[in-house]
């Protein structure tokens, strides 16, 4: 949810008082929590971070993720299109991946899974691949976004046999015929192998983000999924967390806010740090809520 749907005007002027800024490079969640933690980010092995966070199994091979997308061509470039959600039914996503897996893997240089709504691809020798996954590019050019080098060209034949693989298989014609994009082909990124485990204090994280889980799993950090509540995660928690609330009305999110409100004036949190869609972070201390003079954060949206 953005900052700017938040429409209770005591909330929306109690988070003015924090020190409101934009996350100008939208860094992907975990890259942003880390930040906000002041811990190392993890640049390498995302992927692998991500199905270590799906399986809860540290994956002991190379691995990339493997988003489906539309390259449109246009007049004198492709625009990259991201499919996810509703845009890619599992069925789909599911056939297509068979289909790579049993046409492309025969000589085991590479192999080709889906688990849950992501998919993976397997090498035999490393390449290099994207840095951001695809829904961050999503409507732009892509070429500014693939690997900087590539000296086996490992990448390029990959993307090239996925490609021709792809260009009519039965998933796509009907997707067509519908109206719909055709996953003309696969955006490689966060290629790597996942480190090894080890013990390094962390905060209890409470989110369904397999990438997030994958990063704490590796940190042998205490994971859970989110159990409805601030109160439920302060109640688990005794320095602090790092949560990933979600709901199912309209009001959840400003619920939240409202639990960590209380939590912060009445001294059992220090301080906050709120990310909202990797666009914008508040942080909030108990003594800003004497800060009344603080006029209201244009990044907010519009006074209500």
């Amino acid at each position: 949810m953005a900052a700017t749907q938040i429409t209770d005007p005591g909330l929306r002027g109690w988070l003015s008082r924090g020190t409101v800024t934009r996350c100008e490079d939208r860094p992907q969640l975990l890259q942003n929590v880390l930040g906000c933690l002041n811990l190392t980010r993890s640049e390498e092995g995302l992927a692998a971070l991500r199905m270590w966070g799906q399986t809860g199994d540290r994956p002991t091979v190379w691995i990339a993720a493997a988003d489906p997308v539309y390259l449109e061509p246009r007049l004198d470039h492709l625009c990259l299109h991201a499919l996810q959600g509703a845009a890619m039914p599992a069925g789909d996503l599911g056939a297509l991946f068979d289909y790579l897996q049993e046409r492309l893997a025969g000589q085991e240089r590479y192999g080709f899974a889906r688990i849950g709504a992501y998919g993976y691809v397997r090498a035999d020798s490393p390449m290099q691949t994207s840095d951001c996954p695809s829904h961050q590019i999503d409507g732009q050019l892509p070429n500014d976004h693939m690997p900087k080098s590539d000296a086996t060209g490992s990448y390029h034949a990959l993307r090239g046999e996925v490609e021709m693989a792809l260009h009519d298989h039965e998933v796509n014609l009907r997707r067509e015929s519908q109206g719909l994009p055709p996953v003309n082909s696969l955006w490689l990124w966060g290629g790597g192998y996942a480190p090894q485990q080890e013990t390094v204090p962390h905060p209890p994280l409470f989110s369904s983000d397999p990438l997030l889980k994958g990063y704490w799993l590796s940190k042998t950090g205490v994971v859970a999924g989110w159990p409805g509540s601030i109160a439920a995660c302060l109640e688990a928690s005794v320095a602090g967390f790092v949560a990933e609330p979600s709901g199912g009305d309209a009001d959840w999110v400003e619920n939240c806010l409202r639990e960590l409100r209380t939590a912060l004036k009445s001294g059992r949190l220090s301080q906050l740090t709120l990310l909202f869609g990797n666009q914008y972070q508040v942080l909030i201390q108990r003594s800003d809520a004497w800060k009344i003079w603080r006029r209201h954060s244009e990044l907010l949206g519009p006074p209500s």
